[in-house]
């Protein structure tokens, strides 16, 4: 993630600088009048664009507060892998732009906090040129929930990504998933890797993370990925051959979580998920 993104200044520099132009001429250009207009629309134009470099220098200012630097020491099982500067900066700019909610009786802590943007800060920490959405809301269940997004130990789902609307995570399976690291089963890293196939309005397993020459031969790669969990030769659990986005989504949480393994047994499957994050876990050792 970027502090301040170079192509969005140039574009609302020219933008301010086009609107500001046309205003004073199309009001009174051989006038002071009109030319103050022009001024005047640039700077607001100008203006509205650097509000959010502006608010995110100011939030990578502020320190962590000392609650979720203890859970990143504590419970964060890649803390000692990533670079902490960098990926510590993304965490303050996902905590300072996503909205938190607890539901059904549900405490949002800091803890709790940094629990979800920990894993999106780690699957995004590879590629400082991508953004995750500056405004997502995570409603936070105390448990699995149901179809009908009624919490209760008997709902079957743990998480939940949506297009546009927001992500729903159990707290339970939250905790769980950061306190068994080698599982390959981390509903926050789960509903990230949707959040990110979400990017072109739909999930369907690829991603715009994978280069566009690379797509047909990525899709090609799930076909057969799918086939495998299918007939029970794959490391991944049976429901990532629903389809293609839970393919991609549960072997996201296994790329992180089981590197050898999947190296050993799914050889193309992490080479092609090592080119998408430009991450090697097999080197965190």
């Amino acid at each position: 993630m970027q502090v301040v993104n170079r192509k969005s200044v140039v574009f609302f520099l020219v933008l301010a600088g086009v609107t500001g132009a046309g205003a004073g001429i199309a009001t009174e250009p051989s006038t002071s009048a009109g030319w103050v207009f022009g001024v005047a629309m640039f700077i607001l134009v100008a203006g509205w664009g650097a509000r959010r470099p502006l608010r995110r220098l100011l939030t990578v200012r502020k320190p962590l507060s000392p609650a979720v630097v203890g859970w990143l020491r504590a419970d964060f099982p890649f803390y000692r892998y990533v670079e902490r500067e960098r990926f510590e900066r993304d965490m303050k700019i996902i905590l300072s732009e996503w909205t938190f909610e607890g539901v059904s009786g549900v405490e949002v802590t800091d803890e709790l906090r940094a629990a979800v943007a920990a894993g999106a800060a780690l699957l995004l920490h590879g590629r400082p040129d991508r953004e995750w959405p500056s405004r997502c809301t995570i409603l936070l269940y105390p448990d699995r929930f149901d179809d009908e997004y009624a919490a209760g130990e008997d709902g079957e789902f743990e998480g939940m990504a949506h297009s546009q609307g927001p992500v729903i995570l159990s707290v339970e399976s939250v905790r769980q998933g950061w306190k068994n690291p080698g599982d390959g089963h981390n509903v926050v890293l789960h509903e990230m890797a949707h959040l990110l196939d979400y990017e072109n309005n739909f999930a369907n397993g690829a991603p715009s993370l994978i280069a566009s020459a690379s797509a047909a031969a990525w899709r090609e790669l799930v076909r057969k990925e799918i086939r495998r969990v299918r007939i029970g030769r794959s490391m991944l659990r049976r429901y990532a051959a629903q389809n293609p986005a839970e393919l991609f989504a549960v072997a996201v949480e296994n790329f992180f979580e089981r590197p050898d393994l999947m190296a050993r047994r799914h050889p193309e499957l992490f080479a092609a998920l090592r080119n998408i994050f430009r991450i090697d876990p097999l080197t965190w050792d």
